[in-house]
C-alpha cells in the first residue's frame, strides 16, 4: 500500500503533461504552465487528507446538533429513535473519516505534525464532546433530578478523559521507538465513542422486550448500563492497558478464525437486532483486553508465589 502513493502521483503528473502537450501554444509558456499545474496538483493532494479530517469534525458537530433535539422525557418513541440513530450514525461516520484521512495521508506521503494535531482536535469533537452529549440525553430516561446530575458529571468525566487520552497520544506518537503506532496505551477515543454510540442505537428500540424477561427492555438496559459503562470506558481511556488497532485486530487471521466459531451464537442476535453487532464489536474490544491483562498478571503472580513457596520448603528440608 505504501508503494502505491508515489506511482499515483507520477501518474497524475504524466496525465497533466499529456494535456499540456495537447494544449501547447507557440508563446513558449509550456514550462511555466507545467510547473504551475504540478504545484497546484501537489497542493490539492496535500489538502485531501486534511479535508477528510475536517469531515470527521463536521460529523461530530452534526451528532451534537441532532442529539440536542432529543428529549426522551417528552418525545414519542419513534421520533426519539430516529434522532438517536442519526446522532449515533454521525459518530460512526466520523470514524470512517478518521480511518480514511490517515490512509490517504500515508498513501500520498503527506503526513505532517499539522495533520496529527488537526486529527486530535477533530477527534476531541467527534469522540469526546459528541458521545458526552449523547450520555446527557440518555440520562433523560430517569425522572430523578439527582440521577440526571450524575449523568451530567459522567458526561463531563468522559469528555475530560477523551481529551487527556488524545493529548497523551500526541506525546507518545512523537517517539516512534515506543511502538505507539502498533499498539495504543489506553482505550482509543474512537472506540470509546463507538461504545456510547452503540448504546444509543440499542436505546432507539425503546420498549422492545427480551423474551422471557419482562423487566428487560432496551430502554431499561441502556438506562442502567449507561451509568456504569460510560464511567468504565472513560477510565479505560486514561488507563495503562494496551490495545491493538481495532481494524487491524479484526482482520487478523486468528481473530477471523475465532469469529467463525462465535458466528452461530452471534448470528441469531444480529438477525433479530442488527444494531447489536456494533455493541458487540466495541464493547468486546473495550473490555476484552483489560480483562485478559488483569488475568495474566494475577495468574503470573500466583505462579511466582507458588514457586517461591516451594523453594522455601525445599531449603527448609
Amino acid at each position: 500500500m505504501k508503494k502505491v502513493g508515489p506511482y499515483l502521483f507520477y501518474f497524475f503528473i504524466f496525465f497533466i503533461e499529456i494535456l499540456l502537450i495537447l494544449s501547447y501554444n507557440s508563446n513558449g509558456d509550456f514550462a511555466l504552465l507545467f510547473y504551475l499545474w504540478v504545484c497546484a496538483l501537489h497542493s490539492i493532494l496535500k489538502l485531501i487528507p486534511n479535508l477528510f479530517t475536517l469531515g470527521n469534525a463536521i460529523c461530530g458537530f452534526a451528532a451534537i446538533v441532532i442529539a440536542a433535539k432529543i428529549d426522551l422525557s417528552v418525545q414519542d418513541d419513534h421520533s426519539a429513535a430516529v434522532l438517536l440513530r442519526w446522532s449515533a450514525g454521525m459518530i460512526f461516520l466520523a470514524m470512517i473519516f478518521d480511518v480514511l484521512d490517515g490512509m490517504l495521508a500515508r498513501l500520498v506521503k503527506v503526513t505532517s505534525d499539522f495533520g496529527g494535531q488537526l486529527d486530535s482536535l477533530c477527534d476531541a469533537i467527534s469522540f469526546g464532546a459528541a458521545p458526552a452529549f449523547l450520555i446527557l440525553r440518555l440520562g433523560q430516561d430517569w425522572d430523578s433530578f439527582f440521577v440526571r446530575n450524575i449523568f451530567a458529571c459522567i458526561a463531563g468525566l468522559f469528555m475530560a478523559c477523551a481529551i487527556i487520552r488524545l493529548a497523551k497520544y500526541n506525546l507518545e506518537n512523537t517517539d516512534l521507538e515506543t511502538g505507539s503506532f502498533k499498539r495504543f496505551k489506553g482505550l482509543p477515543s474512537p472506540a470509546a465513542g463507538g461504545c456510547i454510540a452503540s448504546l444509543a442505537l440499542i436505546r432507539s428500540y425503546g420498549s422492545m422486550e427480551v423474551p422471557g424477561f419482562d423487566f428487560l427492555t432496551a430502554k431499561n438496559v441502556v438506562s442502567v448500563w449507561a451509568v456504569f459503562g460510560a464511567v468504565v470506558v472513560a477510565l479505560l481511556m486514561v488507563s495503562p492497558f494496551s490495545y491493538p488497532h481495532l481494524t487491524k485486530h479484526i482482520l487478523r487471521k486468528k481473530v477471523i478464525f475465532g469469529w467463525c466459531f462465535a458466528l452461530p451464537v452471534i448470528a441469531p442476535m444480529v438477525y433479530l437486532v442488527p444494531e447489536s453487532l456494533a455493541i458487540l464489536i466495541f464493547w468486546i474490544y473495550a473490555l476484552n483486553f483489560p480483562a485478559r491483562q488483569i488475568f495474566y498478571i494475577a495468574f503470573r503472580r500466583n505462579m511466582v508465589d507458588s514457586s517461591q513457596a516451594s523453594a522455601n520448603d525445599y531449603y527448609r528440608r
